[in-house]
């Protein structure tokens, strides 16, 4: 008996609780609903700034100031129902478009290093084939002022570095050759555009021939007039 007492007043407890939160949440309601109601109805002559602006010679629905261009519905009323402080909602929305601001700018940031890694790769590229195409104009110029030189019956390259090596040698040739290359590549600092350079000069100079032409000119005046000029640049 004493365990049902005990389950009954726990139960009319509840109950109460809910009540209770069932009339404040009711009188919340009416206290909007009769805001609401208040509103919208337009003011009467019965409100002492009403009758003031009739007095004046205002009319209802008529628009204020002298020259009928200022507002027409009175200014809304925000009720404020949370517990926040005021000003909250300003630092809220502030904050919010910082955040979308930072982002923004992460956006911007990432597509231009982006951008820049893609330049930077095409820059490598282009310069891995100008290296390249300036490796087989020396090549070239170096066959081409072999096969001159032998013409020539010259027999020894002016510089060691001005005619291809041949791929077939002997044992012995192999090891005097590779002594006479590393004294002279001890002593010798060029890139290859530099040689390209010095050995297109020497082609021009003692055979009349440009590489990228294909051709020996007859004389030194016929070179100049019928070569575009002594760079690869100049023959595009």
């Amino acid at each position: 008996m004493l365990r049902q007492i005990r389950e009954a007043h726990r139960k009319e407890e509840k109950q109460q609780e809910a009540n209770l939160k069932n009339k404040r949440k009711s009188l919340k309601e009416e206290e909007q609903e009769r805001r609401d109601i208040g509103l919208k109805n337009a003011l009467g002559c019965e409100n002492k700034g009403f009758a003031l602006l009739q007095k004046m010679g205002y009319k209802s629905g008529q628009a204020l100031g002298k020259s009928g261009d200022g507002i027409v519905e009175p200014i809304p009323l925000n009720v404020k129902t949370g517990k926040s402080g005021i000003g909250h909602e300003a630092l809220l929305k502030r904050k919010a478009e910082e955040k979308l601001e930072s982002y923004r700018r992460k956006i911007h940031m990432k597509k231009e290093v982006e951008e820049r890694a893609a330049e930077q790769f095409r820059m490598r590229l282009k310069n891995k084939q100008d290296e390249m195409k300036l490796e087989g104009d020396l090549r070239r110029s170096q066959r081409a002022c072999q096969q001159l030189d032998t013409q020539k019956n010259i027999q020894v390259p002016r510089e060691a570095w001005y005619w291809l090596r041949l791929e077939e040698e002997t044992e012995e040739e192999e090891e005097e050759e590779k002594e006479q290359d590393e004294d002279e590549y001890k002593s010798e600092d060029l890139s290859v555009l530099e040689k390209l350079q010095i050995l297109t000069s020497y082609l021009r100079e003692e055979h009349l021939y440009c590489i990228w032409c294909g051709t020996a000119y007859e004389d030194k005046e016929d070179l100049s007039s019928n070569c575009p000029g002594p760079t690869s640049a100049d023959h595009d």
